[in-house]
């Protein structure tokens, strides 16, 4: 691949000369908050992108990857995000499941799964949390039992980011009756549309509807589908999680900057900069994005406990406090819409970042890992 810089210019030439077009218009569509933003367009450009060899850059050769080193995937990411490019719509396929296969799955589930995943010809959500079990994945009451040679899937998942445009869910069940916590979970790979399987949209703050309710009811999927053992899907479920916050956080502290600087603009343009309260606050803004990153770069490749919730931590309530910056900086503007009632970008921003702090592992979760993993404190008491 030559080096790191000739390959920066590589991923900076091919982006530049392929957001042109019919994807030139795609350019800072869609993301959290805005995932039903050219949905079908996005999905032709990632195609695109999968037919150049410029998806799944840090999977192995052997499984389909360009076994990109740490850094150049930090490179890629970095550059993708400086581009302006489109958010991908198979994140969750090919940044969590896919390296999960790798990892966990069989040679059979490798070769059925992994092309179609990075060539983006199947879609992935994930079914993790419940009505009684968020960010404690260990309280889930999904269960499937084996008929003959499928399990039998019952239950309902909640929060489940694309489920409305998903192929297939990975999904955490309870595969031994009677157990409790981490004990008894299977990791399951079950089709989404089948009878047995209903989806219903949950509307956000925003008004619209990235992610759903999902009803398990009798579905089916084959019983050579569990990624590890049956009864081992609470290794396998943390070996997800532990792929889901990677480099890719870099390219999303750049978006995070290119808000700041609007942010900034705005203050100026608008006079609100006049108020020092709100200089404080861009200031704070700025000197925190870069502790961030420096946090980011001397951790990346890290995977002690406490590294990815330190990181959540920091962008999540960050990206929150940018939200309400802007509503300061905005003023009495902040609470109106024009005439068709759509809420503008940074209105979007401020209601939909309220989420940041709650999915993926609501702080309070992350707090208590720290404490108890790394601090070494007593363990939260558990009724």
């Amino acid at each position: 691949m030559g080096t790191d810089e000739d390959f920066r210019a590589r991923v900076r030439s091919w982006l530049a000369e392929n957001l042109r077009g019919e994807f030139a218009g795609l350019r800072g569509r869609g993301g959290p908050g805005r995932e039903h933003e050219a949905f079908e367009e996005r999905l032709a450009w990632e195609r695109h992108l999968a037919a150049a060899g410029w998806n799944c850059l840090g999977w192995p050769v052997e499984h389909g990857g360009m076994g990109a080193t740490l850094d150049q995937q930090v490179i890629f990411h970095e550059e993708y995000a400086k581009a302006d490019a489109p958010a991908k719509v198979s994140h969750l396929g090919q940044e969590l499941l896919g390296p999960t296969l790798i990892a966990f799955g069989t040679p059979e589930q490798q070769r059925r799964f992994l092309p179609r995943i990075r060539a983006v010809d199947e879609l992935w959500c994930q079914g993790y949390s419940e009505p009684g079990a968020g960010s404690d994945l260990a309280a889930v009451s999904t269960t499937a039992r084996l008929d003959g040679d499928e399990w039998v899937v019952t239950g309902q998942k909640v929060w489940t980011s694309l489920a409305h445009v998903a192929d297939w869910c990975f999904v955490i069940a309870r595969t031994e009756p009677g157990t409790q916590r981490h004990h008894g979970l299977s990791y399951l790979l079950v089709p989404m549309r089948q009878p047995g399987v209903e989806v219903r949209p949950i509307t956000q703050l925003t008004g619209t509807s990235e992610f759903n309710e999902v009803f398990f009811d009798g579905a089916r999927t084959p019983k050579d589908l569990v990624v590890g053992e049956p009864g081992d899907g609470w290794r396998v479920a943390l070996g997800t999680l532990a792929f889901e916050r990677g480099v890719a956080t870099l390219g999303q502290q750049i978006g995070f900057r290119r808000e700041l600087e609007a942010l900034t603009e705005l203050a100026k343009r608008t006079g609100a900069a006049a108020d020092a309260s709100i200089r404080n606050g861009i200031a704070q803004a700025r000197i925190e994005l870069d502790v961030m990153r420096a946090h980011a770069l001397r951790t990346l490749g890290e995977s002690s406990t406490g590294t990815a919730e330190v990181a959540k931590l920091l962008w999540a309530n960050w990206h929150r406090g940018l939200g309400e910056l802007a509503m300061r900086v905005r003023g009495a503007a902040s609470l109106t819409t024009d005439d068709s009632d759509d809420l503008d970008d940074w209105q979007r921003l401020y209601l939909f970042s309220r989420a940041d702090t709650i999915y993926g592992g609501s702080n309070e979760i992350q707090r208590n890992i720290i404490a108890e993993r790394v601090l070494g404190l007593p363990r939260e008491a558990r009724g």
